[in-house]
């Protein structure tokens, strides 16, 4: 998600379009492409760019934090994601600025950091308490390049008003997930907003039901899929598939999902015509921003298998932020990271975005949405954002392409798996 899982996080940590940087820089906004340009002189404030989905909390923190003034810009996932990885091969990128946990995208921290595009973050205190499980996402070759303030989830983001004319609970089976969609559609709503023409919200069903069709029984897929010995196609990669298209041919889609953006998704279940979207936790806050109350939304997990025993989860470090190797600041820049690593200023990120965060303390307050999700976490029976773990920037894409074009019929299941394997063994 990240995603990107994101806009962020999950992966969205690293929910990204690796391709069209020069058109994207052609269109960003004035102040973003400002920001981005230029090499930074020594002195003066501190340029940041972020996705939209890191504002709330950075506009929060650059104000709190007092050794630097700050130049910041916000921009969707999609046009940052391009504009930055151009501007960082050029070497006049901002000082501080987005990256995405783990491998598997263009602006990775992976990929940037082996790259030497990203400047070494190890020698900071809160480095030394990530969780051994999330080491992969903020480390290459033992070294930390990327701050985040924490997971979050994939799961499905819905109206509670519309779950209760409906007379419909949140579902621990995949059958009930069926049953509780045909019953909202019989109530002459929408049962899954589904924005498939922003690239990044094509995956987040797979990668919620993935988890239950493939490392719930596989835990090892992963290393299989390195070592060459699984692939996407022999897999429960199909399974999931089946099931995404599934929901389609039952009609529990809005019509045309490829001609739907995020924005109007997110407006389908905020006003209520729509029941719910399979989404990142991180863009709650958007979701929120477009009800009449937060608390007309909530949020469960999007249960992949007919034994509730059997459900996992999608939860992945949130998208993050990294220091240009090349800023002239760099030193100002890795004092802010390491301002952001205080626990008081994890917890302020982590509620700000809805994550749960990288360290829990007596301070940390999760939003309560996210409760149904805790026990899976605590439990092992959650894992990364599949982007994570995945070799090069291609395969996302490719991903994302796949979707939309199952979703529009030009493709086939099988067919297109054997592309993303192909992909996956890209060089």
């Amino acid at each position: 998600m990240t995603s990107s899982f994101e806009r962020t996080a999950l992966s969205r940590r690293g929910f990204l379009r690796a391709s069209g940087g020069a058109v994207a820089l052609a269109a960003m906004p004035a102040t973003l492409a400002a920001a981005c340009g230029g090499s930074s002189s020594s002195s003066g404030p501190l340029k940041l760019v972020g996705v939209a989905d890191q504002q709330k909390p950075l506009d929060l923190l650059t104000k709190a934090y007092t050794k630097s003034k700050f130049t910041t810009s916000y921009a969707p996932t999609d046009q940052v994601q391009t504009s930055l990885r151009t501007q960082l091969g050029a070497g006049n990128a901002p000082d501080v600025h987005v990256v995405y946990p783990g491998n598997g995208s263009a602006m990775s921290m992976v990929q940037i950091s082996q790259a030497g595009l990203l400047a070494d973050l190890s020698g900071q205190a809160w480095t030394q308490k990530i969780p051994a499980n999330f080491k992969p996402a903020f480390q290459n070759d033992g070294k930390t390049f990327i701050y985040s303030a924490g997971a979050s989830v994939i799961g499905a983001i819905y109206n509670k008003k519309v779950f209760q004319e409906a007379g419909v609970e949140p579902p621990k089976t995949w059958t009930e997930f069926l049953q509780v969609c045909d019953k909202i559609k019989k109530k002459g709503k929408v049962p899954i907003a589904l924005g498939a023409q922003t690239p990044w919200v094509t995956q987040l069903i797979t990668y919620a039901l993935v988890p239950s069709t493939v490392y719930a029984k596989n835990p090892q897929f992963d290393q299989q899929m390195k070592a060459g010995s699984a692939t996407f196609a022999q897999s429960g990669w199909t399974q999931a598939l089946e099931m995404y298209l599934e929901l389609q041919k039952r009609g529990f889609f809005n019509d045309n999902p490829n001609g739907t953006t995020f924005e109007q998704q997110t407006s389908m279940v905020a006003t209520g015509k729509a029941a719910m979207a399979i989404q990142v936790s991180a863009v709650l806050p958007d979701f929120r921003k477009a009800a009449s109350s937060p608390d007309d939304l909530s949020m469960f997990p999007l249960p992949g298998a007919d034994n509730a025993a059997e459900v996992w989860i999608p939860a992945g470090v949130v998208v993050g932020l990294g220091v240009s190797a090349r800023s002239k600041k760099a030193d100002n820049a890795k004092a802010f990271l390491e301002f952001l690593g205080d626990q008081q200023n994890i917890n302020k990120y982590a509620e700000a975005v809805a994550c749960v965060p990288l360290v829990r303390d007596a301070g940390s307050k999760i939003d309560p949405v996210l409760n149904p999700f805790l026990p899976f976490m605590d439990g092992n029976k959650a894992v990364p954002f599949m982007d994570q773990n995945w070799p090069n920037a291609e395969i996302q894409p490719a991903h994302f392409a796949l979707v939309q074009e199952l979703l529009g019929g030009k493709t086939t299941i099988a067919k297109g798996l054997a592309k993303l394997d192909e992909t996956y063994r890209k060089k």
